[in-house]
């Protein structure tokens, strides 16, 4: 005589397939295997696994192992393409970058120095300010009414009394306004020799020879130095 299946046997299945799954919860092909030779041992005698979920499950399997495969080729790919990428970024040691920011590098010979900033909208008035490294404005440039766009100024490297400034790094901040007073957004762009490149924040980053630290998605010109 047959026994009778019940539900408790099918707790005990239930039971049975958790415990050869174990704790993990994130199932790879021998927590897989692990499943069906469970399944296999705890079927209801009365209705044996039917041969196509059977099949299926074992197509399932074949294209689990496919897929992890594909995933661990892909991570290769992924390492060796940041190894080439890391190694292009640090070809950029000792050319001339301009990056997205505000610090500009005077020699203290009194040389022109470049300042350049992008504005989202037309304005009515703009005015350049350089400040020294403790804060004060030495230098207000007026630049006037100007399109939206890339605007270049030059900075003689002088306060507004005329004197020649020490070498060192200064801030520059832009003032932009249209007619009725309302202040336009502005982005600013800075150039220096870029001295070193780091990759401890998990990205590169350039530090340029004015001090100014920007990540790699922040260049916007390369150019070989003179």
């Amino acid at each position: 005589m047959v026994a009778t299946v019940n539900n408790t046997t099918s707790a005990q299945d239930s039971s049975a397939l958790s415990s050869a799954l174990g704790t993990n919860k994130a199932m790879g092909k021998d927590d897989f295997l692990k499943l069906l030779v469970a399944q296999l041992k705890n079927q209801d005698p009365l209705a044996p696994q039917d041969n196509t979920q059977f099949v299926a499950q074992l197509a399932q399997f074949s294209s689990l192992e496919a897929a992890m495969g594909t995933n661990s080729r892909l991570d290769s790919i992924t390492s060796q393409n940041q190894g080439m990428a890391n190694t292009e970024v640090v070809a950029l040691v000792g050319k001339t970058a301009t990056v997205k920011g505000s610090l500009v590098t005077a020699s203290g010979s009194g040389t022109a120095v470049p300042v350049s900033f992008t504005l989202n909208s037309a304005t009515d008035s703009t005015n350049v300010s350089i400040q020294n490294a403790s804060g004060k404005v030495i230098r207000t440039i007026p630049v006037g009414a100007h399109n939206a766009g890339l605007v270049k100024v030059n900075w003689d490297g002088r306060d507004d009394q005329g004197n020649v400034m020490a070498a060192g790094t200064y801030a520059v901040s832009v003032q932009a306004k249209t007619k009725d007073g309302s202040a336009v957004s502005v982005a600013q762009e800075t150039t220096g020799l870029v001295k070193s490149v780091a990759f401890d924040k998990g990205y590169p980053v350039l530090t340029l020879a004015n001090g100014m630290q920007v990540p790699v998605s922040d260049l916007l010109k390369v150019e070989s130095s003179p």
